[in-house]
């Protein structure tokens, strides 16, 4: 889809200005004809960060996406497994309800998948009605009246706590998907050391679309689903201009939950960045495509910043790009090995 940025003009500006008025933003009225101007950039900024999304400025697709879905409350409409999945933040409200009464609905990511039909379906049968998966307003009046402690941790969450806390076994045979190595350049260069690394130690590396040439961040993370892959490693350049350079590692997490496997496997990739590197970088949850729609633990990786020039210019060094997919590789081995 086209990206939508201060400046803009239209009836795509004027639809994005309306969901962020039933949102609650306050926009001045002389935008209100569809021009994308400074009091509507600010609302986009604040609603990217409450949905821990990149805080840009620019409504793309996981902006855009986002926005469509905050639209929706639970009972608004009858939820079902279906394809495509229904998303929304009323399937998150669901899942958030069945977790935190210990049905393991997995993932709070708003996407109506199987985990949830299963756990909708463990809920109908305790509570003594017709397990048929379907979310209507009497399945939704008996969650409703048993009052399920939703601040205390989701049966998901805990879940993966659990596994984490055993052997992850040996990192020989798993598949690990590795974003990143289609048009050339740097990243590919970085992906494609990795995988070799990993290839030495057992490990079965798979490198997937990393978005760009007719594919999408979601194209990604089905390419990513369909391998069974155990990880997936997202490597692209950070945008922006940062206050200071240095990498990035970012999990699947928002303001009420997040993936601990995911937030492990990014911190130990971010500490051996670190070392090759010699500078400190940042550890962040987003709920951005990659790292939502995974099903495994997910990690998306920028080593460098493409708008800092010093940094883009140590690319062009294969001896620099090589040590950053060395670190990446040793980042996923001591994942599975520590």
């Amino acid at each position: 889809m086209r990206i939508f940025r201060l400046g803009d003009e239209g009836t795509e500006v004027l639809d994005i200005q309306r969901r962020l008025l039933e949102l609650g933003a306050v926009l001045d009225p002389s935008e209100l004809d569809g021009r994308f101007g400074a009091t509507t950039d600010r609302a986009v900024r604040a609603f990217q960060d409450a949905r821990n999304l990149r805080i840009d400025g620019l409504v793309g697709p996981d902006t855009w996406g986002q926005l469509v879905e905050a639209g929706w409350r639970l009972g608004d409409r009858t939820l079902y497994l279906h394809s495509p999945m229904f998303r929304g933040d009323d399937v998150r409200s669901l899942q958030r309800k069945l977790n935190a009464l210990g049905f393991d609905a997995g993932k709070e990511d708003g996407l109506y998948g199987s985990h949830t039909d299963r756990a909708a379906r463990e809920f109908q049968r305790n509570v003594g009605d017709e397990v048929d998966g379907i979310i209507g307003p009497h399945v939704i009046a008996s969650l409703l009246r048993v009052r399920p402690q939703e601040s205390a941790p989701s049966r998901a969450l805990v879940r993966e706590e659990e596994e984490l806390r055993h052997a992850r076994g040996s990192i020989e045979g798993q598949v690990i998907a590795i974003a990143g190595a289609d048009g050339g350049g740097a990243v590919a260069a970085i992906a494609e050391t990795a995988a070799v690394d990993l290839r030495a130690v057992g490990a079965e590396p798979a490198l997937v679309p990393r978005g760009g040439g007719g594919s999408t961040p979601s194209d990604q993370a089905r390419a990513a689903n369909d391998l069974d892959a155990a990880v997936c490693v997202s490597i692209r350049l950070a945008e922006g201009v940062p206050e200071a350079g240095g990498p990035t590692c970012s999990y699947f997490g928002s303001l009420v939950t997040h993936s601990p496997a995911g937030m492990l496997l990014a911190q130990m990739i971010l500490e051996e960045l670190e070392s090759v590197l010699d500078r400190r970088g940042r550890l962040q949850r987003l709920t951005t495509s990659v790292l939502r729609e995974t099903r495994m633990p997910a990690v998306q990786v920028e080593p460098v910043f493409e708008t800092n020039e010093l940094e883009l210019a140590r690319l062009g060094d294969p001896e620099f790009t090589a040590a950053i997919g060395h670190a990446i590789a040793s980042g996923v081995r001591r994942f599975f090995d520590d």
